[in-house]
């Protein structure tokens, strides 16, 4: 079963696409969360969770104290998980806002809009470099001059290959998953401005 782990909507079972999806553990899910909530990120932040799945890490993060996630998502089973579970966890999330966009991932930052101040990015494990590349290029200009950007890969896929003004911070090996943690290389760079800002 997946879950909320912790927060104000802690323990809330949340609903997990039948196929096409790879829900993020809950051990590596607490165990980001707990260097998250240590490091300050998440209390007050705007935050983007692109292929969303289930909207578990997106959701997580607004049950700790986000004030609002974006889910993106545009697989349309999954994407009606996520509204599934928006709904099941909403009662819980008074006053902050959970938004899901049928969209693909390249498409929706495209679009143009808000900063984000923490960015999570779980892509399917084939995806190539190449195509990951390409998506965090387009993220850049929708970071905060402080955003942080977890990428979520199979070990095996190494180090993602990084766009210009993207920098790498650290990483960490769960077995068969690393997490990877950028954060933009340029604070003087124009990037966007969070909405919490």
């Amino acid at each position: 079963m997946t879950r909320i782990i912790a927060g104000d909507a802690g323990s809330l079972p949340l609903a997990v696409p039948s196929a096409g999806t790879r829900p993020t553990s809950e051990r590596v899910r607490e165990s980001l969360f707990g260097a998250l909530e240590a490091a300050g990120i998440l209390t007050g932040a705007a935050v983007l969770d692109l292929y969303a799945g289930s909207g578990a890490l997106g959701l997580e993060a607004v049950s700790r104290g986000a004030a609002s996630a974006d889910l993106v998502e545009r697989a349309p089973r999954a994407a009606s998980v996520i509204d599934r579970n928006v709904r099941a966890v909403a009662r819980s999330l008074p006053g902050r806002r959970v938004t899901v966009h049928r969209a693909a991932a390249d498409a929706f930052l495209r679009s143009g809009g808000q900063g984000f101040d923490l960015v999570f990015v779980d892509p399917p494990y084939d995806m190539t470099d190449a195509e990951l590349s390409t998506t965090l290029g387009l993220l850049v200009p929708r970071l905060a001059a402080t955003a942080t950007v977890i990428v979520e890969r199979a070990t095996r896929s190494g180090a993602p290959l990084l766009p210009e003004h993207l920098v790498l911070d650290r990483s960490k090996k769960y077995g068969d998953t690393t997490l990877w943690w950028l954060a933009p290389s340029a604070p003087d760079q124009p990037l966007a401005e969070s909405q919490s800002a």
